[in-house]
């Protein structure tokens, strides 16, 4: 499950749509806090993978983001058939791991592991059509589940389940009344078995015949070998017996033994008393009838395997895709009921000159996440990605939600783009071909170029990735050297991006670059804004607003949180 697999209708991958997405790195997705959101998801770490997995491959495509806005939207708003969907879908599931479908198809199967067999079928074909009938009742409106219901009646039609179900009917009606088998032996010159056949299949048993007959009897007296292989339908016969002073009897019945016996098909027939005539009918008669039936059953089971198979694996495949949708509806459920608030995301239309993004009322889901049942009120931003503000350069004083806010831009192109509602009172967009970031490295990771280059080096790999359709979230970047080795460094990547395009939020504590935006902007395109992250003397609002840069506002946080401002100083002189 922590992994999709792509095997006809898919209502996450649809068409050739898996190979034309772009994979983000680890280290992308865990900037964005995703990891820690799939644990607050789900408790089964498979599933956790299942939902970093999908939301690991993003597309540029308008088309793939509305298929997946508008399954979602199904599936949130139709909690009962949700429901429905994963009981259904569990037991196909459960049928397909512990069920025969499983062996393999060279084994031997014999009459009754074929019936036990055509069993399974009925079951499947009847949850087929519980899937048929559940995505019918629910009245979907979305493009994707529509096409799933056509998908679903196209299984049972093309497999013949139709007509199957009504076989595997007849075969249990038949197989329930079976009560005795009627069988052909053909001898050779020499009274040898040499071939055995069922002569018929009865809905009732042999009686005993009230005068005791045995084989050398029969054999003896000319008027007592029937002319022919046609059988009269009597339902009397003679058991054999060994009675003590039956001394022909038991002549004949070696006799009979001897005449019989085949080395191969034959071996089963030995003398058995009355007592463990009726114990060994059943081994005996399964023995000859799966040496009979073997091939027969062995071509029908492959035949079933290549239709049936097929088709439970065509719907087990969208198992994990279901659950990926249901699991997010059900925590963003929850997180509705503590206050929270989500919406749909829509598209832009291509022809709004210049607008790229425009969020209302948006705010970080893995804060949120994280202060589930405490009285803290999430602050909420407004946003716009255009010509004129396609990249922002956010300042503002330490630990005012800086980072916050980056991170939960690219938190809204990443759950819009997966198809589900993001933690926004609206969110318009255009689709991102993929989402970058730049945050500062571990110090393990720098000892071959030292920290600055480590940066360097990283951020080159990412510019010559990016397009003009890309998200690049930058954060601190080139912060580990002097201010002006950092301003000159940065100054050149922001003239480069606003050259290419990329939407980019650049969180700095240089507010010298912010305050030289105009310069940068005078031969691009493209243009940069100020950001700021607003606060209001030592309290943090976690608002941000289009504004010039607030001058020297972190170096005066600094001072004060150490102490060492003048203020602070003269309290200890």
């Amino acid at each position: 499950m922590d992994r999709i697999e792509r095997r006809g209708m898919s209502i996450l991958f649809p068409g050739d749509s898996y190979e034309k997405c772009t994979p983000l790195s680890d280290v992308a997705l865990h900037d964005l806090g995703l990891d820690t959101i799939a644990e607050h998801i789900s408790e089964k770490s498979s599933e956790q993978s299942l939902v970093l997995s999908v939301m690991s491959r993003i597309s540029g495509e308008s088309a793939l983001s509305e298929y997946r806005m508008d399954i979602f939207e199904d599936i949130y708003h139709n909690p009962d058939f949700r429901n429905r969907m994963l009981k259904i879908l569990d037991k196909i599931d459960f049928l397909r791991d512990y069920g025969s479908f499983r062996r393999d198809s060279e084994e031997a199967t014999g009459t009754w592991d074929l019936v036990h067999r055509l069993e399974e079928i009925r079951d499947y074909i009847g949850y087929v059509e519980a899937l048929q009938d559940c995505l019918s009742d629910a009245q979907l409106k979305s493009k994707g589940l529509r096409d799933l219901k056509t998908h679903i009646d196209r299984i049972y039609h093309d497999s013949g389940f139709e007509e199957l179900k009504k076989d595997i009917a007849d075969l249990k009606a038949t197989t329930s009344s079976l009560r005795s088998v009627t069988l052909g032996v053909n001898l050779n010159e020499r009274f040898e078995a040499k071939e055995i056949g069922v002569i018929s299949i009865n809905s009732k048993e042999f009686s005993r015949s009230t005068i005791l007959d045995n084989l050398t009897a029969r054999i003896s007296r000319r008027d007592m070998i029937a002319p022919d292989t046609e059988w009269d339908g009597s339902m009397r016969f003679s058991p054999f017996s060994t009675d003590k002073g039956n001394e022909d009897l038991v002549l004949g019945l070696a006799t009979a033994r001897a005449m019989m016996m085949n080395p191969v098909m034959m071996m089963s027939l030995a003398m058995v008393s009355e007592g463990d005539m009726a114990r060994d009918v059943t081994s005996h008669m399964d023995r000859v009838a799966d040496h009979m039936l073997v091939q027969t059953a062995k071509k029908l089971k492959d035949v079933l395997s290549k239709y049936v198979g097929l088709s439970i694996m065509n719907i087990t495949s969208l198992i994990p895709e279901f659950i990926y949708y249901v699991r997010w509806a059900e925590y963003i459920e929850k997180l509705e009921k503590n206050g929270l608030v989500f919406s749909k995301a829509s598209l832009l239309a291509e022809n709004q000159e210049g607008l790229r993004m425009r969020a209302r009322g948006f705010y970080n889901l893995k804060l949120a996440a994280a202060m589930q049942g405490r009285e803290e009120t999430i602050v909420k931003n407004d946003l716009d990605f255009d010509r004129e503000r396609n990249l922002y350069i956010l300042t503002g004083a330490n630990r005012g939600g800086k980072t916050t806010v980056t991170q939960a831009i690219g938190l809204l192109y990443l759950l819009a783009q997966g198809g589900i509602f993001v933690p926004a009172e609206s969110f318009s967009f255009s689709p991102v071909d993929t989402i970058f970031t730049h945050y500062p490295a571990d110090e393990d990771k720098t000892l071959d170029y030292g920290r600055l280059g480590e940066e360097c080096r990283r951020f080159r790999d990412i510019f010559c990735q990016c397009t003009q359709e890309s998200l690049l979230l930058l954060n601190e970047t080139f912060s580990t050297t002097s201010f002006e080795e950092s301003f000159f460094i940065a100054r050149d990547a922001v003239r480069a991006l606003l050259r290419k395009g990329t939407r980019c939020i650049y969180n700095t504590h240089m507010h010298k670059l912010a305050a030289d935006i105009d310069a940068m902007n005078s031969d691009s395109y493209w243009k940069a804004s100020s950001l700021v992250a607003l606060s209001d003397g030592e309290e943090r609002s976690f608002k941000v607003k289009v504004a010039p840069p607030q001058g020297m506002s972190y170096a005066k946080d600094i001072a004060d949180r150490y102490g060492v401002s003048y203020e602070k100083l003269m309290e200890k002189a």
